[in-house]
């Protein structure tokens, strides 16, 4: 029966006596911790003081090892109730050697002084098992040598005996206090357990090495953090959880107050964004600063005037004077709606005759020269559209023609009432309404125009602005047609009649002329203007980091700054995409995470020449030639209900699958059956009128840009406000709201399919079809040059395009077989990736983004070298319509056969090498 605890309680006193210490005979210099004695026992016992308080001989040290450290002599009584402690007989004898013997076995310990063991601890959700033996893992410490009297022997072998304690004492070393381990001696039962222990822990961690290395946990930690999500669950939450309300609410918050690319709007418009971004959840959230060359209009400082030619040789006062600014929409908002003036515009004051030229393009300046009129000097009147849409490209034509200035207007037969209803009430700009715009050069140089290349960062060094070749060099100013109507009416009779197809719709205008240099009124155009070559202009991104390839990225982005309030460009975009945050970051809250990074961007200053998206490429080009895979860009996303997508033929397929989920209530349809019905067969070309200009022409990361449109909108105009696209542009937002699930399912798919989901096949067979376009077009072009000045290598370079072209198809066929390969290899295993599959399936993705960048040349377009891709970039004269093969068109348009030829063997060189790289060492072969 054990003791009474409270009866019999022992309080430790330093030092702990080891075993040895607690069995040692004679009290030596040490504390004896005597036993309690039974209430029955009266008399003094030998053996029991012996075992428990130090006095019992010990016996020799080669028939025993010593316990591990922190022993603690137990409370021990007798199994014989009605026996005295402590007896001296034989039996007790005996008793105590087994007891010796079962407490060395047993290895009996201090459980308050045992370190626990880290092995204890859970992996995730994992424990390890619980053996059904009882070991663990023996303390190791090191030995310390003890300390011996001169006179001491080394052991003393003594027999046991109640009578000879103190003989026993004197012969055998007393240990100290630090001598309280020594090695088991060889042949005993704890060297072998020690030994066996060991040899269990290296197995043990060889084990989970091996778990490791083969990925098991790589692939667990992907179940465990995306997988745990059902896909088609994840696609129905995208779908069922996009909230027109949201949105709604977004586009009336962001265009409450004008905000101009660098503005104090524009600022405060960029914290609303970062705050939401970290709102949402969004991670690495953060601003990125650049310094830009932006202009800004003064109040005073813009005018358009007809003078008094008869006084002072046109010098003297004005006989009309141009209003220039809408009437007022902006009651009841924030600061004042912007004036009306052109982004990047030349700063001056000029005066001239006014000559009309119809849209201003190179071929309608050609025709005034053919009529004779002088136009050095003069000030162009053209109107916006037409075949050369470019505002600016207008602007460079005139000059190059020799005029002083250029001033476009919005005609009532291009946008007006002439095509329908206006503003307010409709999608067509009003009499007063005026489009804004940049007039940089973005086809020739994009981003920031002094910084062409390179980061636009404070300290970098920049070029003057003389230097640049994005600037155009004669002042230019837009004009609503009400202005443009008392321009055109004083040119009655001045030059010659125009054609019937410059006949344009400004209504009270009998009779349109072009003017000339002699009897045309005299005009004086003033653009005065603040200038800042270091600008600061603010981009916010945030992300939802990959669990598998984290450094890999897919990025959506829109632009912020808006030349007016923004309602439709680009605001409908700025909506959709802080819906699609706030969805996503909701995911991210429920445990879900992609397989890839997620970056959301906010762009400044994309009105001005596409410089916020521009600068971040430059500032971060080699990263996302080899990180980045997809750009998704939102600009003016709703403007009507026609679904329209641009992009590189990689999202083919893909945007196909999506379209038959994603369903039009008013047509009661799917976006795919709509799709057909206009014959929309393929996706349209990237020119260069938004963000993914830096994207695909200069990284080569495949770009989409997806938009509703309508038959019109008041583009760049104080009409573009949130009460026009409540009331006209999507009253009830439901198209931004399909668009909202379009991207999202596209976003998803992109980041968590296991295999990228690009159509490589339908790219193939593009580039087929577009090598064929573009060798009978050099072609055509060749018949019509002169004889000498096609090289005869012409034909063969030609050939080299369509054998590229062939290779590209071989090698796709040949690379999409592994796809095959994996999906069988996983369906064999019940659905799980085999170990060491997931780093091929990484690697092949890679290739996949990579085929894209590889068909860069890296000394870019001849006289553009910032545009890099061979296949696509804006043309040089049409900057916002596409060009395949631009460089090839560039050369051969300048008409210096020679250099076209060697571009066109350098294109056929550079697919061939993509090809080639797309085939080496392919997974499936």
């Amino acid at each position: 029966m054990a003791p009474d605890k409270s009866q019999f309680r022992y309080e430790p006193a330093p030092p702990i006596p080891t075993y040895d210490e607690a069995i040692a005979s004679g009290a030596g210099s040490h504390t004896v911790f005597e036993a309690p004695h039974s209430p029955l026992d009266a008399t003094d016992h030998t053996e029991g003081h012996s075992l428990l308080g130090g006095t019992a001989s010990s016996s020799s040290n080669n028939d025993r090892t010593r316990p591990p450290r922190g022993y603690r002599p137990p409370t021990v009584e007798t199994d014989d109730e009605g026996e005295p402690w402590g007896s001296s007989d034989d039996h007790s004898d005996s008793e105590a050697d087994h007891v010796r013997r079962e407490m060395q076995e047993m290895e009996i310990d201090d459980s308050s002084h045992r370190s626990q063991s880290i092995w204890g601890k859970r992996i995730g959700r994992f424990s390890l098992p619980r053996w059904k033996w009882g070991w663990r893992l023996p303390q190791i410490s090191l030995p310390r040598f003890r300390r011996h009297d001169a006179n001491a022997s080394l052991e003393s072998a003594t027999t046991p005996a109640a009578n000879d304690d103190t003989n026993n004492s004197n012969n055998e070393e007393q240990p100290s206090a630090g001598s309280r381990f020594a090695f088991p001696t060889f042949g005993s039962t704890a060297l072998f357990l020690m030994v066996a222990r060991l040899l269990a822990l290296f197995l043990l961690l060889g084990f989970v090495y091996l778990i490791f290395v083969s990925d098991v946990f790589g692939n667990m930690s992907r179940r465990l953090g995306s997988g745990m999500f059902n896909p088609n669950d994840i696609r129905e939450y995208l779908e069922s959880n996009i909230s027109s309300n949201q949105i709604k609410d977004n586009v009336q918050h962001f265009t409450s107050y004008s905000h101009l690319a660098g503005t104090e709007g524009d600022y405060a418009l960029m914290e609303d964004i970062e705050l939401l971004f970290r709102k949402y959840g969004l991670e690495d959230v953060s601003r990125d600063t650049y310094h830009v060359y932006l202009n800004y209009p003064k109040a005073d400082g813009r005018a358009v005037e007809i003078m008094d030619d008869k006084a002072n040789n046109g010098k003297g006062k004005a006989i009309w004077s141009a209003k220039l600014e809408e009437n007022d929409r902006a009651t009841g908002l924030a600061g004042h709606q912007t004036w009306a003036f052109h982004g990047h515009s030349k700063t001056g004051e000029v005066r001239g005759r006014l000559i009309y030229a119809n849209y201003g393009s190179r071929e309608d300046f050609q025709r005034i020269k053919d009529l004779g009129i002088q136009t050095t000097g003069a000030i162009a009147l053209v109107r916006y559209y037409g075949p050369n849409a470019d505002r600016a490209l207008k602007v460079k034509a005139a000059e190059l023609a020799g005029f002083a200035g250029c001033l476009i207007y919005s005609d009532p037969l291009d946008d007006g009432f002439k095509k329908g209803d206006t503003a307010p009430k409709g999608p067509f700009m009003p009499a007063d309404g005026v489009q804004r715009g940049s007039v940089s050069l973005m086809s020739w140089v994009v981003g920031d125009v002094l910084t062409p290349g390179w980061g636009s960062k404070e300290k970098m060094p920049r070029m003057k602005k003389e230097q640049t070749k994005g600037l155009v060099k004669i002042p230019s100013l837009p004009l609503a047609w009400r202005d443009a109507k008392v321009l055109l009416q004083h040119l009655k009779g001045k030059g010659h009649r125009v054609p019937e197809d410059w006949v344009g719709g400004v209504p009270d205008v009998d009779e349109w002329w072009t003017g000339d240099h002699e009897s045309s009124p005299i005009v004086r155009l003033m653009n005065d203007q603040d200038e800042n070559e270091k600008q600061p202009i603010w981009n916010v991104y945030g992300s939802i980091l990959g669990i598998e390839q984290e450094e890999k990225k897919v990025i959506i982005g829109n632009h912020r700054d808006a030349w007016t309030l923004g309602a439709a460009d680009p605001h409908s975009g700025t909506a959709i995409m802080l819906e699609l945050a706030r969805v996503f970051g909701e995911l991210l809250k429920m445990g879900w995470r992609p397989l890839r990074t997620i970056q959301f961007m906010s762009w400044d200053a994309e009105e001005y020449n596409l410089i916020g998206s521009t600068e971040f490429v430059e500032q971060n080009d080699d990263m996302l030639r080899k990180d980045a895979l997809a750009y998704i860009n939102l600009d003016t996303a709703v403007t009507g209900n026609t679904l329209h997508v641009a992009g590189s033929p990689v999202f083919k397929g893909l945007l196909m699958q999506i379209l038959e989920i994603v369903r039009d209530p008013y047509e009661n349809a799917t976006l795919k059956e709509l799709w057909e019905r206009r014959n929309a067969n393929d996706l349209e070309g990237l020119g260069a009128g938004s963000d993914y200009v830096a994207f695909q022409d200069i990284v080569g990361t495949s770009s989409i840009d997806l938009h509703f449109d309508g038959k019109g909108h008041p583009y760049h105009s104080s009409y573009d406000t949130f009460e026009w696209m409540e009331q006209v542009g999507d009253p009830d937002f439901v198209h931004h709201t399909m668009l909202g699930q379009v991207v999202a399912l596209l976003l998803y798919e992109l980041v968590d399919r296991p295999v990228l989901p690009f159509d490589m096949p339908h790219y193939a067979e593009k580039i087929r079809d577009w090598t064929g376009e573009i060798v009978r077009w050099v072609e055509d072009q060749a018949k019509n040059a002169k004889k000498d000045a096609v090289p005869k290598e012409l034909t063969a370079s030609l050939d080299s395009m369509i054998k590229a072209s062939n290779e590209v198809m071989d090698a796709v066929r040949r690379f999409v077989a592994w796809e095959h390969e994996w999906q069988s290899s996983v369906i064999a295993t019940g659905g799980w990736e085999p170990s060491g599959w997931g780093r091929r399936r990484c690697e092949f993705n890679s290739k996949m983004a990579w085929f894209e960048t590889d068909l860069l040349d890296p000394q870019g377009i001849p006289n553009r070298t910032q545009f890099k891709h061979v296949l696509f970039g804006p043309q040089l004269w049409s900057g916002y319509d596409e060009a395949y093969f631009p460089s090839i068109r560039d050369t051969v348009d300048s008409g210096d056969w020679g250099l076209a030829n060697r571009t066109i063997a350098k294109v056929a060189d550079i697919i061939k090498r993509a090809a080639a790289n797309l085939a080496e060492g392919t997974l499936g072969v």
